[in-house]
C-alpha cells in the first residue's frame, strides 16, 4: 500500500524514497480558504551531502487530489478544516509580536534565536529546554518573557533532595477541621521555570511529565487542571555533572525544543555592562508595556490556523523515517552513531512550531525552510546517538545537517 513504510533495501539495491501520502489522503489534507488560495513555498537550498553519503532519497512528493470519492482509510480521515487568519488577524498579531520584541530587546542584548525559540514553544503551546554554560541569561530571558505576559510565573530551582510534592503540590492535615487540605504546588502556574533542572533526581524529574504533557496534576487521586496557557523553560548546564541526573528519553522527547545558547559576541557583552550600570537589569524594573493572557491566546489561535500544504507534510514525514532507517540515505558509516530515531512526536513538533515561526515571520503559511530552521531545535534532542558517536565527537547536529541532505525540499 502507498500509505505503508517501505522496507530497507538490501545492499545492492538503491534507497527507498520516504513515505509520501497517498491521493485519497492527499485529497483530505486541510486546504486553505477560498479567499487565501495555497501559496507556492519558496525552494530552499539544500545543503551539499557529503562524498562518502548514499545516493540522495527520491522526492517525498504528494499526488495530486483524485477527484473522485476518497475511499479506504481516506474515508475516516477528518475533512473539516479550518479558515485561514484573515489579514486583520495577522496584523493584530503582529502587533502583539511587536509588544513582546520591545520588551525582550529592552533587558536581554543580541540572543535573538533565544527569543525566538521562546516565542516558537509559547505560540506553539509547547516546552523549552534551555542548555548552556552559567551566566548566559537563561533565567533572565524566562523572567523577561514571564514579565512580558502579565501572567502567573513561578521559578523552581532544582536540588538533589527536592521532591515531587514540591512541584505538584501536596496534602496537608488541617487539625482544626480533622480533615486534609490540598495545596498547590508551584507548577499551578502560567510559566514555570526549572532552574537546573538535571540537579533534581529522575523521581522528581517524574513529576513533570502528567504537567507538561496532560496540562494537570493528580494530588491525593483528585485531578488539578493547570492554567492556560502553560509553558514550562527548563534549563540545565552541561559542564557540571557531579550531584546532576542526566533527563531521561521521555521527558526530553516532551520538550517541543531545545536550544543552546551561545555565547555573546564581544559589543553585545560591552552593551551589557553598560546597561548594568544604567540600572536597566535591575530585578526590580519591570518592563512598561505588557500583553495579556488573551492576547497569547490569540497568538495561539492563529498559530493553528496557519495554512500547511501536503507537500510540506510529506517533507516532515520524510525526515523523520529517514532518521529511523538512516543507512540508505547517509550511509552505513554515519548510520551506525544513531541509536534511537526520532520519535511521531517530532514530526508533530515540526508541525506545530513551524506554523508558529511562520507567524513570526508574518507569513499564513509554511515554507520548506520554517522547518530548516527549526531542524536543530526539534531533533537535537530526539535524535539520540551512540556511545561511539561521543567517543569519536561527532554531534548531534552534523547528522541532522546529513539527514536532511538526503531528502529533498519541496
Amino acid at each position: 500500500m502507498s500509505d505503508s513504510y517501505p522496507t530497507p533495501p538490501g545492499p545492492s539495491s538503491a534507497p527507498p524514497p520516504p513515505p509520501a501520502v497517498s491521493a485519497a489522503r492527499a485529497a483530505a489534507a486541510p486546504a486553505p480558504a477560498a479567499q487565501a488560495p495555497a501559496p507556492q513555498p519558496a525552494q530552499a537550498p539544500t545543503p551539499q551531502a557529503p562524498a562518502a553519503a548514499a545516493p540522495t532519497a527520491a522526492p517525498a512528493t504528494a499526488a495530486a487530489p483524485s477527484t473522485g470519492s476518497a475511499t479506504g482509510s481516506a474515508t475516516n480521515s477528518p475533512t473539516e478544516t479550518k479558515p485561514t487568519p484573515s489579514a486583520a488577524e495577522m496584523t493584530r498579531a503582529a502587533q502583539i509580536l511587536n509588544v513582546i520584541t520591545n520588551a525582550y530587546s529592552a533587558k536581554m542584548v543580541g540572543q535573538e534565536q533565544l527569543r525566538m525559540s521562546l516565542l516558537v514553544s509559547l505560540i506553539a503551546g509547547g516546552h523549552s529546554l534551555l542548555e548552556s554554560v552559567p551566566g548566559l541569561a537563561k533565567t533572565t530571558a524566562a523572567s523577561t518573557l514571564a514579565d512580558t505576559v502579565k501572567a502567573q510565573f513561578k521559578r523552581i530551582q532544582c536540588t538533589p533532595d527536592l521532591l515531587p510534592s514540591d512541584i505538584t503540590g501536596n496534602q496537608i492535615y488541617d487539625a482544626q477541621t480533622g480533615s486534609f487540605r490540598t495545596v498547590l504546588g508551584p507548577v499551578h502556574a502560567n510559566f514555570v521555570l526549572l532552574d537546573e533542572i538535571n540537579r533534581s533526581s529522575a523521581k522528581t524529574q517524574s513529576a513533570m511529565l502528567e504537567a507538561m504533557q496532560e496540562h494537570q496534576t493528580t494530588i491525593g487521586g483528585e485531578v488539578h487542571h493547570l492554567p492556560e496557557p502553560f509553558l514550562v523553560i527548563a534549563t540545565q548546564n552541561p559542564i557540571e555533572q557531579e550531584g546532576t541526573y542526566e533527563l531521561p528519553e521521555a521527558q526530553m522527547d516532551r520538550f517541543l525544543l531545545k536550544e543552546i545558547v551561545e555565547y555573546p559576541s564581544p559589543a553585545d557583552e560591552f552593551e551589557i555592562l553598560g546597561r548594568i550600570d544604567s540600572g536597566v537589569l535591575d530585578p526590580d524594573r519591570h518592563v512598561s508595556s505588557a500583553i495579556t493572557l488573551a492576547d497569547v491566546e490569540l497568538l495561539q489561535d492563529v498559530a493553528s490556523r496557519i495554512y500547511v500544504d501536503a507537500a510540506i507534510r510529506n517533507y516532515i514525514v520524510s525526515i523523520a523515517y529517514v532518521t529511523r532507517n538512516p543507512g540508505p540515505y547517509i550511509g552505513e558509516e554515519r548510520a551506525r552513531y544513531i541509536k534511537y530515531g526520532a520519535s511521531p512526536r517530532a514530526s508533530i513538533a515540526f508541525l506545530q512550531a513551524s506554523r508558529a515561526l511562520a507567524l513570526l515571520n508574518g507569513r499564513d503559511h509554511v515554507l520548506p525552510e520554517d522547518i530548516r530552521t527549526l531542524r536543530h531545535l526539534v531533533l537535537r534532542h530526539r535524535v539520540l546517538l551512540t556511545f561511539e558517536a561521543d567517543a569519536d565527537g561527532i554531534r548531534s547536529e552534523e547528522i541532522i545537517d546529513q539527514i536532511f541532505a538526503s531528502v529533498p525540499t519541496p
